[in-house]
């Protein structure tokens, strides 16, 4: 009998979607997804934390994303997780976890994410995970 591994998250791009095509010619777009908790605490205080993801989308399903999704904007992402290792510039092993995107859905509008970036709204989800160049996808 094989596992399962299946990843479902329905949240917001913290920027951009960033788009690249590899030396063999296939389109692949990285995108971070900010996915937030609430509850409240003994205290009575709402709490809230963020975890973010890195996802990955491959062919024109990745070119769509580019073209389409912007910050701010909510998204449906369905896949596989997938964990990769590189050695950085000090030979220091370092491991990165991302979601293999099979599935991306648009769940808000264009012009629904800019209304909330510019009222002010509730995109905020604390820092962006800065990631490093040596951290991308090896091409």
């Amino acid at each position: 009998m094989s596992g399962v591994n299946k990843a479902i998250i329905v949240g917001r791009l913290g920027a951009d979607p960033e788009a690249r095509t590899t030396s063999g010619g296939k389109a692949v777009t990285q995108l971070s997804v900010a996915t937030s908790d609430n509850w409240m605490d003994k205290d009575g205080q709402r709490q809230e934390k963020t975890e973010w993801h890195r996802v990955v989308v491959w062919g024109k399903q990745a070119e769509s994303c580019a073209k389409y999704l912007a910050k701010g904007r909510q998204v449906y992402v369905e896949g596989r997780l997938q964990t990769r290792s590189w050695e950085d510039q000090q030979g220091q092993k370092k491991y990165t976890t991302e979601v293999v995107a099979n599935q991306v859905v648009f769940l808000s509008s264009a012009n629904e994410s800019r209304s909330q970036d510019l009222s002010g709204g509730n995109n905020d989800f604390g820092p962006e995970p800065q990631f490093n160049e040596n951290e991308e996808i090896p091409f």
